[in-house]
């Protein structure tokens, strides 16, 4: 077998295979030999079908399946010869028969050659997030704000109240679409209508009728109002003030929390606030890690992985959406740039994990069950379920093992604390 190798891209590889023609006419030549004892051909007895019968029924058959064998095969040992290591499936051209030798020319995308550098260098900041009283003060007011009931007042609404009104919304004296409403319910102050909607019901009573104007914003959703100003027509209904529940343990009841009362409740919610800080905070590391990592160690990808990605990601998409239809499907090109991301990061973390010798961390595994299963009632029998079956574990390990990598670039690049308060670090934009 003649084989050789040329470069036609930086990962892309054309390699033609060539083979002398007489071994594979000799298998050619036994497999009709052995079709030829199981022949049922018509003015034949089974077995007594002359060869020359034989190869006119089944020759062409036969020869196609034999050099389809051989192709396999020799493509095989040809890589392994070359060492090459291919991305994706090839493409096959055949050449013309000559007589001589059967030769193809497969062409395809080999893996890249991955060396990490400065790993060491890496930064890192760790959020060290505190929860101090005023954030358990506003998270106590969120939920009661929750809780909240709206009682009629007798003034001048202010913000934060609740204003129920009839409006009507002109453009040049004829209504638009969409610009009339009954009893609507608008809470000042929290931005579900424009600013200068709002600002016009600040200081109205119930039965007051007003109008004002309203400057829809030039990148509004609806074209024929963006930039415009339309003239609306109000009639106020009532105005309410929101009522707080108590902070006491009937308000705790009411949150599911029986025992211990208020006490108890606070305490649950801190917990709470601090499971999620937590969360939020190592979600927030492992994307400096990934970033860091791409940045420092750049990488040219296979675009048949990363069309592969980009096929897988757009399914989950549609799971998520529950699209089955494919033509409703988001746009493949879409998820071009973060399969691209996804791929090559997916092979720096796997030369991580094979240049430290990183094995899967039997108490990592477990508690990674353990994160799995808190949401069950019986979360301990589902913990125990799950580590029995080979099929999970399976599946959870790479997860696993992956974030050990990602471990390992945090505890031996430079990283530091970054102290944060709680509300700071939630309000935080994702990077």
């Amino acid at each position: 077998m003649e084989v050789t190798v040329e470069s036609t891209g930086t990962l892309e590889r054309r390699m033609r295979v060539e083979l002398p023609i007489a071994p594979i006419e000799q298998q050619v030549d036994s497999r009709l030999k052995t079709v030829g004892r199981t022949a049922k051909i018509k003015g034949f007895r089974p077995g007594k079908v002359p060869a020359k019968v034989v190869r006119q029924r089944y020759g062409q058959q036969v020869r196609e399946e034999v050099l389809s064998e051989v192709l396999q095969k020799s493509y095989t040992q040809a890589v392994t010869q070359e060492k090459l290591t291919p991305a994706g499936g090839p493409k096959i051209e055949t050449e013309d028969d000559n007589g001589e030798t059967f030769a193809f020319t497969a062409t395809f995308e080999i893996m890249p050659e991955v060396k990490l550098k400065d790993l060491e260098k890496i930064k890192i900041e760790k959020p060290e997030v505190t929860i101090g009283d005023a954030d358990i003060d506003d998270m106590m007011m969120n939920l009661r704000k929750q809780k909240a009931s709206w009682e009629e007042v007798d003034r001048k609404s202010v913000d934060g109240d609740r204003v129920v009104i009839d409006f009507v919304g002109k453009l040049k004296g004829d209504v638009f679409p969409g610009g009339e409403g009954k009893d609507y319910p608008v809470v000042l102050g929290a931005g579900q209508m424009l600013p200068d909607f709002e600002k016009g019901l600040l200081g109205v009573k119930g039965g007051d009728e007003t109008t004002f104007k309203v400057k829809f914003p030039k990148d509004y959703h609806a074209e024929d109002l963006a930039g415009k100003k339309a003239d609306f027509e109000i009639k106020v209904h009532r105005v309410e003030g929101e009522q707080l529940p108590e902070l006491d343990d009937e308000f705790a009841a009411s949150f599911n929390v029986s025992d211990g009362g208020l006490e108890q409740f606070m305490a649950d919610v801190r917990e709470n606030m601090e499971r999620e800080a937590d969360q939020k905070a190592k979600s927030d590391v492992r994307e400096q890690v990934m970033s860091a990592l791409l940045e420092t160690n750049p990488l040219e990808i296979p675009d048949t992985l990363k069309h592969q990605e980009m096929h897988s990601m757009q399914k989950e998409a549609m799971q998520r959406m529950g699209v089955e239809d494919v033509e409703q499907a988001p746009p493949l090109d879409g998820f071009a740039e973060g399969a691209e991301k996804r791929v090559a990061l997916g092979l720096l973390l796997r030369q991580v994990i094979q240049d430290k010798e990183i094995t899967v961390d039997e108490a990592m595994m477990r508690a990674r069950v353990e994160e799995l299963c808190a949401g069950y009632e019986n979360a301990d029998d589902m913990v125990n379920m799950y580590m029995s079956n080979p099929q999970v574990m399976q599946q959870v390990e790479p997860m696993v093992v992956e974030q050990q990598a990602i471990n390992w670039i945090i505890d031996n690049g430079k990283s530091k604390d970054k102290k944060i308060s709680f509300k700071e670090f939630m309000n935080a934009p994702a990077s």
